[in-house]
């Protein structure tokens, strides 16, 4: 029985960007030893994109999918007002049919996304 799901973060300084996840964006963490943090992700659905390229990262020896991780929110402009106080400025507001998005710059010099979805979404679906 599939019972969760484990997303694995590349980054150039994981030191700075477990801080940020953990000082910042304020997601509760276990340590597994020598500061290796295991973050609680908020509910997570996933979609199929296709790709235009290769998209994909080699783990385990095998082959495996690439990702890009969107957070969700009900309130985008308050959101990054609550960002900017704790001193992160995100990009400029995107518009698109399926939602309103900017990026969070990590510490690590890439960035995840942050959107307020208009469409419906998946999360309520395994409570139901």
């Amino acid at each position: 029985m599939i019972f969760g799901a484990h997303v694995l973060f590349y980054s150039q300084d994981p030191e700075a960007d477990r801080a940020f996840f953990s000082d910042v964006l304020g997601l509760r963490s276990v340590d597994v030893g020598h500061g290796w943090l295991i973050f609680a992700m908020p509910p997570t659905e996933a979609a199929i994109h296709p790709a235009d390229r290769d998209f994909s990262q080699t783990h385990a020896g095998q082959q495996l999918l690439g990702a890009v991780l969107y957070l969700m929110c009900d309130d985008l402009t308050a959101e990054i007002a609550s960002l900017r106080r704790r001193h992160v400025e995100c990009t400029e507001i995107q518009e698109a049919p399926w939602g309103s998005s900017t990026t969070i710059p990590l510490p690590g010099g890439c960035a995840i996304g942050l959107y307020q979805p208009r469409h419906e979404t998946a999360l309520n679906l395994n409570s139901k």
